[in-house]
């Protein structure tokens, strides 16, 4: 009884679908031009009076089709071979794309082709059947047969749609298992686009994409400019160069620049490169890109967001305090709800931080409440625990950090150095010590922790345990510029074994080129070896690019020793105005006797 409801069931489905496609074979004759008062005023009848057209479904083709629909489940090899008949027959490219898809569902990969190389021989205008034995060739790894049906599929699309195959394209064969093959098909199949100067930017920046897919950075970098050339506007080629933009490819960033010099630029290529400056730690030029930006388009949300962001780390607090108000008012124009939910989140933590650098502890703590995310909310968390410490309400700022839910082993760990950072902020510094020691203990290969535990040791005057610790790190990862500097700093510092702190802190700009800090550390061991000119370019360099307090006292005391006191003076006064309490730059006051 089942088995039989069931069957109906199919067959009343199949019908349906099929009486489905014989309609959609019907074409009814052109209406004739009419006044459309005068077809307003015919009876119903007379409006629906034209002939019906026979179906080009036959008997015999309807119960072919049905029997293979039914047989689908039970023997798929038999269903396709009378669905992929039928539509022989018929000439109808909706059975075709049915004994496509019950090849599909079968892991008939060479059916699947089968049917829609027939479907196209069937069918040759069909831009449908040609788009799915693409697909399937490249789902079956067969890159060297794609040349022809890509080519034909770029011939029969319209000039206006080509940039959006070119993207299409560019995804669908990074796909391929074998990458190098698929950038080397698609260059054979693009071979006219990319000569051609009204295509040429778009298509020699797929090429480019995919040769980055297959891990050739520098033939990638060669398509870009060479689509550059051909087409200057194109932004195709400067968003490829922008990918690859980093200092060990100095020819990329030219090409995006060329590009942002140009008439029409999209915003997002602003944002873009304001974001790989950012990356770079090339904040000066990073805000100068979105200060005009922010000007020529004051209603883009995201550079603002961006440009309070470099104001806040800059201690530019009016102008980042004024950028954030701004984005918060323009986040609801934001489409994705994601990226709005995620900007307003980062907005609320600097505005939150900007109220607690004047210590505004209430408008602080209010920022942090409108934090909804929950993805957020063990970050959020931590901050009003901080909030609570500096109002010494270090016991119940432990407490409520505690009470943090522990969802991943990443939530664990964050809520664990946030912890410990209440009591390093609280100058706590033994009991911090004991929670790292055992940490480590229970993950010895932990490099996060065994550097903050050195860092903390440093605050105990443990130096020996300090630089034991930080060897460790450089032993379990070479490539940790954060050791190699804090231990070249800590020799420079104490005036011991300069030569090899300034080896260790050079080791620290060869990872970390253009991060100012790690500059600062070479330029106070220079100050240290005796070496004041040198000293004085290096560290005026990154207080350029960086203004941060520790990197002005260090200058300014290098000023002083080089008799500029004045400019000394002016460099520790600005960098109080961003930072009093800053440790460095109070102890270098009291050393040298200035008050400022």
């Amino acid at each position: 009884m089942t088995f039989t409801l069931r069957r109906s069931r199919l067959a009343a489905a199949a019908f349906l679908a099929l009486i489905a496609l014989a309609a959609q074979g019907q074409t009814p004759p052109p209406a004739p031009l009419v006044d459309p008062a005068q077809a307003a005023a015919k009876p119903e009848s007379a409006k629906s009076s034209a002939p019906a057209q026979p179906s080009a479904m036959t008997a015999d083709l309807f119960y072919e089709v049905l029997l293979g629909e039914l047989s689908a489940r039970s023997d798929p090899g038999a269903a396709y071979g009378l669905v992929l008949d039928a539509a022989r027959r018929a000439r109808d490219g909706k059975l075709f794309q049915r004994a496509v898809e019950i090849a599909l569902q079968s892991r008939s990969g060479d059916s699947a082709l089968e049917a829609a190389r027939a479907w196209k021989d069937s069918l040759p205008d069909s831009r449908e059947a040609r788009r799915v034995e693409l697909q399937i060739l490249i789902a079956l790894n067969r890159i060297a047969d794609t040349v022809e049906p890509l080519r034909a599929e770029i011939a029969a699309t319209p000039q206006i749609e080509r940039p959006f195959l070119m993207a299409v394209i560019a995804r669908n064969y990074s796909r391929a298992t074998d990458k190098k093959l698929a950038a080397s098909v698609v260059e054979q199949a693009l071979v006219d686009e990319l000569a051609n100067p009204a295509t040429a930017g778009a298509a020699w920046a797929t090429v480019g994409r995919l040769r980055l897919a297959a891990g050739d950075t520098s033939g990638a970098l060669d398509a870009a400019i060479k689509g550059q050339q051909l087409d200057p506007t194109s932004e195709g080629p400067a968003m490829l160069a922008l990918e690859i933009m980093d200092p060990g490819q100095p020819l990329a960033e030219p090409i995006v620049k060329r590009y942002l010099a140009g008439p029409k630029v999209l915003p997002e290529m602003r944002v873009g490169y304001a974001r790989a400056l950012v990356e770079g730690r090339r904040y000066a030029e990073a805000s100068s890109e979105l200060a005009a930006l922010t000007a020529a388009r004051p209603e883009l949300p995201e550079p603002w967001l961006l440009l309070g962001s470099l104001q806040t780390q800059a201690r530019q607090d009016k102008a980042a305090e004024t950028s954030l108000n701004r984005f918060i008012s323009l986040a609801p124009d934001i489409r994705d709800p994601e990226g709005r939910e995620r900007g307003l989140t980062q907005a609320y933590l600097l505005m939150a931080q900007l109220a607690e650098r004047r210590k505004d502890f209430t408008a602080a703590d209010g920022w942090l409440a409108r934090i909804d995310s929950t993805d957020d909310l063990v970050g959020a968390q931590a901050r009003r625990a901080a909030l609570l410490a500096r109002q010494g309400k270090l016991p119940q700022a432990r407490e409520l950090v505690r009470s943090l839910p522990e969802r991943t082993a990443d939530e664990k760990k964050q809520k664990f150095l946030t912890e410990v950072q209440l009591l390093r902020d609280a100058k706590q510094y033994q009991a911090a010590f004991d929670m790292l020691a055992q940490a480590s203990a229970a993950a010895p290969t932990d490099v996060d922790l065994i550097y903050d535990q050195a860092m903390v040791a440093e605050k105990l005057n443990r130096l020996d345990e300090m630089e034991r610790l930080l060897r460790r790190v450089i032993e379990l990862k070479p490539d940790n510029q954060n050791a190699y500097n804090a231990l070249g700093y800590s020799m420079a510092d104490r005036k011991v074994r300069l030569e090899e702190a300034r080896t260790l802190i050079q080791k620290a700009v060869q990872l970390a080129p253009d991060d100012p800090f790690i500059a600062d550390s070479l330029g106070w061991v220079e100050y240290r070896l005796g070496n004041t000119t040198e000293a004085l370019r290096i560290l005026e360099d990154a207080y350029k690019r960086r203004p941060d307090p520790e990197i002005g006292a260090h200058l300014g005391e290098v000023l002083w020793a080089a008799g500029q006191r004045d400019r000394a003076v002016s460099i520790w006064k600005e960098a109080s105005l961003a930072d009093a309490d800053n440790e460095t730059l109070q102890e270098t006051l009291k050393r040298l006797h200035v008050k400022l």
